[in-house]
């Protein structure tokens, strides 16, 4: 199987995850599934269906994070500079609005466009790769075509 690269804050965030998912989510619905049995007739309790089909779901969330940590490769963004690959942090400026972002590129199971975490397999991500500061860069994204300069880069 193939490596899943990951950050260390993001390879943290799934062990939280799955220790709370362990820890209180399931013995949670385990209770709670007793105590919709405990009501007699399953065939037409709500409360044991909805027990159920959430558990089904922290049982499938559990094995996908132990899935994804067992082939996680932890990269610290911190050992490394030079151009942009991997976990650096990438300040630009879109070069038709003057808009500056900044993110960082991570795998796909850390990002989140909200929290400033750019999948590296995104079309602005793959364009950014290998580039370093003052280049442009022109990304085709499903809104059409952009044009971004990279202001600066570094690695945290």
């Amino acid at each position: 199987m193939e490596k899943i690269l990951i950050t260390r804050a993001g390879f943290t965030a799934l062990e939280i995850e799955l220790k709370k998912l362990k820890s209180v989510e399931r013995p949670s619905v385990i209770r709670a599934i007793a105590e919709a049995r405990e009501l007699g007739d399953l065939k037409e309790n709500a409360e044991y269906h909805s027990a159920r089909e959430k558990q089904g779901f922290i049982e499938g969330r559990i094995k996908e994070i132990e899935a994804i940590i067992s082939l996680s490769e932890v990269v610290d963004p911190a050992k490394m500079s030079g151009p942009i690959k991997f976990g650096a942090t990438v300040s630009l400026v879109d070069e038709d609005t003057d808009e500056e972002k900044t993110w960082q590129i991570v795998g796909e199971h850390e990002a989140s466009i909200e929290k400033g975490l750019l999948n590296i397999k995104s079309p602005i991500a793959r364009a950014l790769i290998g580039k370093e500061e003052g280049d442009s860069v022109e990304v085709r994204t499903p809104g059409g075509e952009k044009s971004y300069e990279i202001l600066s880069i570094s690695y945290k």
